[in-house]
């Protein structure tokens, strides 16, 4: 039996994409050279694992059965590479980061240079979007995405905490009662993220709270919703690392702070489980996570 890895891994793209074509382009191979690699690896175990047709292609029941174990291989040997090919003299290449936008912009893009005065041999491309989009059919290398980590085959690894938090504009507190305990946010505008209107938080003595928020405005934009709470027209849940220079500046100010906002949310980076993770990728996530560690707001500490 004759094997080799790229044949693999280009099966595991072309069933991961449903595309002959598409995962060819991603290897640099063109359709009939990818159909040949394909072929290969099918006489090389000796069945059929893909049923093609001129629209579509669909794994067979072998193919399918392989597909879990070829997954398997890439990864065994992912791992032995990055024990040993992980040297300054590796890292070259294109490297595809996608991160939620203000974080991007904030926590993410200004470290590029420094990143790339490091390693001259790579390029960046950074896509902004607070989308959540498949980052195997985009071709993203690595995904920071903010949050609590929900079940997935990517590979993640977390590099920060995201602390989240209640705040309001002195104005608005001015002007309405100070919510003393959760159940206070019913009587209160609050400011929603799209559709995030239920709000999840512990109190000081385990006790857990459930609270349906109302307000009368909300928006898929997270800096949006800051600004209007500057503007004193509600009160908002926010990540500290957005609001940690308002409330140094007393723009804003923190409610209910023997609660914690749950579920907890962290700062993560995703990748692909099914392919090799080249030594870029493994570089810019240490990186990335060591400048992250150093922002006072991106760790659980109670702000000042």
């Amino acid at each position: 039996m004759n094997l080799d890895l790229k044949s693999i891994e280009l099966f595991i793209r072309v069933a991961t994409l449903g595309a002959i074509g598409k995962a060819g382009t991603e290897f640099g191979l063109s359709p009939t050279a990818t159909t040949q690699r394909i072929q290969a690896l099918e006489a090389a175990v000796g069945t059929q694992l893909i049923h093609r047709t001129t629209r579509a292609i669909s794994l067979s029941a072998d193919g399918e059965a392989f597909l879990e174990h070829a997954r398997k291989i890439v990864a065994d040997v992912e791992d032995a590479l990055a024990d040993i090919q992980y040297e300054p003299q590796s890292i070259r290449g294109e490297l595809r980061i996608a991160a939620p936008a203000s974080f991007g912009r904030i926590h993410v893009a200004p470290y590029i240079a420094e990143f790339i005065d490091l390693h001259p041999n790579v390029s960046i491309q950074l896509h902004l979007t607070d989308s959540v989009i498949d980052i195997v059919e985009q071709g993203i290398d690595l995904a920071i995405r903010l949050g609590a980590l929900q079940s997935s085959t990517l590979k993640a690894r977390k590099l920060a905490e995201s602390p989240r938090m209640i705040v309001a504009a002195p104005d608005y507190i001015a002007r309405h009662a100070k919510p003393t305990f959760p159940e206070d946010l019913h009587d209160h505008n609050c400011l929603a993220r799209e559709d995030m209107r239920t709000w999840k938080m512990t109190g000081p003595d385990a006790d857990e709270y459930e609270i349906r928020i109302s307000g009368n405005f909300a928006s898929n934009s997270a800096e949006a919703v800051t600004e209007a709470a500057l503007t004193g027209l509600g009160i908002a849940r926010k990540c500290l690392w957005e609001v940690a220079e308002h409330l140094k500046s007393g723009a804003l100010v923190p409610l209910l702070s023997d609660y914690t906002i749950t579920p907890e949310w962290n700062v993560y980076a995703l990748r692909s489980p099914s392919r090799l993770t080249p030594a870029r990728v493994r570089a810019f996530g240490d990186f990335l996570g060591q400048k992250l560690r150093s922002v006072p707001a991106l760790s659980n500490r109670k702000p000042d």
